[in-house]
């Protein structure tokens, strides 16, 4: 039989599924991918609304992935970088701190902010230092523990790890009490201090918009609902069934695998909320941190600070909430433009959209950054795929996509010829 004639489904459009299907095109395959919503992405969507870009939850893209730098065109995708630092707000002020040494206009902002004593920014120079050093096999291979305990054991004070890391890093591990694995901690550091974050002009969603873009020989089925994955064979929600010789589930398999029903992924959740304002209250590209632990609102950024394609009449601020709450949205919103008002002075805020997001990052352990192409087989003809495989990440989608397209290669090397 001829490669482009294996029936190789890949469940699922996100970046892992869209990876995975690159390998195999690139490997002389022709898969097809079983998405269930209208478009490709996964949880990396953007909307458009009133003519503001809507990201599907507050994303960056981080420029040093290794895995991202390997199948992404930076240049095509218009990559518009943070600076590297940020504004926190702290009992009513705004003080901003960053990295000097990569940008010479937050010298005096972080020598004079007052966030963190002169002992912290010792530490924060020696972490760089170790950091820069470590491999990401060695951060993966270290003894987890919490990125609270971690940051303790570090020395650093108190007052720095409540006004800069929970706010910075609760935004991102989207948990408020730093609970997350040390390794995550390191890997995430270590990105930001290799490269820069970014956002494409258009939007988050250029990134597998790209992606699909240079698929030549893989067919897409949109609005297509999978029920049910076993060997050979995919059931559809309609009652269809599918022959495939392999089968590639690149989302959360535990829902589709019979056998998998136990072994559900948990999951963190959050709440992107997106206002129109009149004017910024950060004037440069810097992500808002509001370091106030009896606060809903955890981070804060102006979209317009940097370019983007649709920018809208005013500005664009989103507002991220990683803690647990019972608020309607009516509520919600509410008691938002009640916290910025008062902790971070932004008046006259319009509502415009509301992202609930059940299943924004896996809450995983034992967090791993590669995976060998056999690890990911399942079955004799069942391979998954998908961030929740190794860590939550862009790289960590993009790694285990890659790895299990390899896997299909592998287990089709003694068949075919």
């Amino acid at each position: 039989m001829e490669k482009e004639a294996y029936k190789i489904y890949i469940v699922g459009a996100g970046i892992s599924g869209l990876i995975a299907a690159k390998v195999l095109e690139d490997h002389g395959y022709h898969p097809e991918i079983l998405e269930a919503t209208d478009r490709v992405g996964g949880r990396v969507k953007t909307d458009i609304v009133a003519n503001y870009q809507l990201d599907h939850g507050f994303q960056v893209l981080l420029t040093s992935y290794p895995a991202a730098k390997k199948y992404l065109d930076f240049d095509a995708l218009d990559l518009q970088t943070f600076l590297p630092g940020a504004t926190v707000f702290t009992n009513g002020k705004q003080k901003t701190i960053g990295d000097p040494l990569r940008n010479f206009s937050l010298l005096f902002p972080t020598l004079f902010s007052g966030i963190g004593n002169f002992s912290d920014k010792l530490k924060v120079l020696k972490l760089n230092t170790n950091l820069k050093k470590k491999s990401l096999d060695e951060i993966f291979a270290q003894p987890e523990t919490t990125t609270l305990v971690h940051l303790q054991k570090l020395g650093f004070s108190e007052a720095m790890i409540s006004k800069f890391f929970k706010p910075f890093f609760s935004g991102i591990f989207l948990e408020p009490n730093l609970e997350t694995s040390c390794r995550m901690f390191e890997f995430v550091y270590k990105m930001f201090g290799d490269g820069f974050a970014a956002l494409p002009k258009s939007g988050i969603a250029s990134i597998p918009k790209q992606l699909a873009s240079k698929l030549q020989h893989t067919k897409f089925h949109f609005n297509m609902r999978v029920q049910n994955v076993a060997d050979g064979k995919i059931t559809l929600e309609n009652g269809t069934v599918l022959e495939s010789h392999f089968t590639i589930v690149a989302t959360e398999a535990s829902q589709l695998i019979s056998n998998l029903k136990s072994q559900e992924t948990a999951w963190k959740s959050c709440e992107t909320l997106y206002f129109e304002t009149p004017k910024r209250t950060i004037p440069k590209p810097l992500i808002g941190l509001v370091a106030d632990k009896s606060l809903l609102v955890n981070n804060i950024f102006y979209h317009n600070s940097l370019q983007t394609t649709s920018k809208g009449n005013k500005e664009l601020l989103s507002v991220t909430v990683v803690k647990d709450h019972n608020l309607s949205e009516k509520f919600l919103v509410k008691k938002v433009q009640e916290e910025l008002q008062q902790f971070c002075g932004i008046k006259d805020c319009s509502f415009l959209k509301l992202y609930s997001i059940p299943k924004a990052l896996p809450n995983l352990q034992q967090l791993q950054y590669s995976m060998s192409p056999s690890e990911t087989r399942l079955t004799t003809k069942v391979f998954l795929a998908g961030d929740v495989q190794l860590n939550g990440s862009l790289n960590a989608a993009m790694i285990s996509g890659e790895a299990s397209a390899l896997g299909v290669i592998e287990a089709l090397g003694s068949i075919v010829k």
